[in-house]
């Protein structure tokens, strides 16, 4: 999605493979473009990167809309995927590391929510689900939740 300006919300669809290589673009042109340093725009892309898959693999596609933000002098930028798909029955069993419904390694959800500063997830069984996270340039992730 080049040419998109850090400061304009975009949304994008999440219907294939090769959608996950555009969403992966925009969040790293966008998060460069805001202030973001290389690590912090890898940390976000590799977040958005796990979560547009499950967008695409268990909730049947979906979109992004990418939101930027700013607080003060600190900018941001908040990404949300949604889909219409099956749910997740149990939210809290899906983020503990190790539980997969797949064939994965089962670090998807709990290791997006560690790399990112905010992460919120609204899961209804047979409505869909909808996962936020936000990231800020030069603020360090929150520490990891011990079990």
């Amino acid at each position: 999605m080049s040419g998109t300006a850090a400061g304009v919300e975009a949304r994008l669809p999440i219907r294939s493979d090769l959608d996950l290589v555009w969403v992966r673009q925009h969040v790293r042109q966008a998060a460069a473009a805001l202030g973001f340093g290389l690590v912090e725009q890898t940390k976000l892309v590799t977040a958005a990167s796990e979560l547009a898959r499950n967008t695409l693999v268990y909730g049947g596609g979906g979109e992004l809309r990418a939101v930027p933000l700013t607080d003060g002098r600190a900018k941001g930028l908040r990404l949300v995927f949604s889909d219409s798909g099956p749910g997740i029955p149990d939210v809290e069993q899906a983020l503990r590391d190790g539980y997969t419904s797949g064939g994965g390694l089962g670090m998807g959800l709990g290791g997006a929510r560690r790399l990112v500063h905010e992460f919120a997830i609204d899961s209804t069984p047979g409505a869909g689900t909808t996962v936020t996270v936000t990231s800020w340039a030069a603020r360090t992730p929150r520490p990891r939740e011990e079990p």
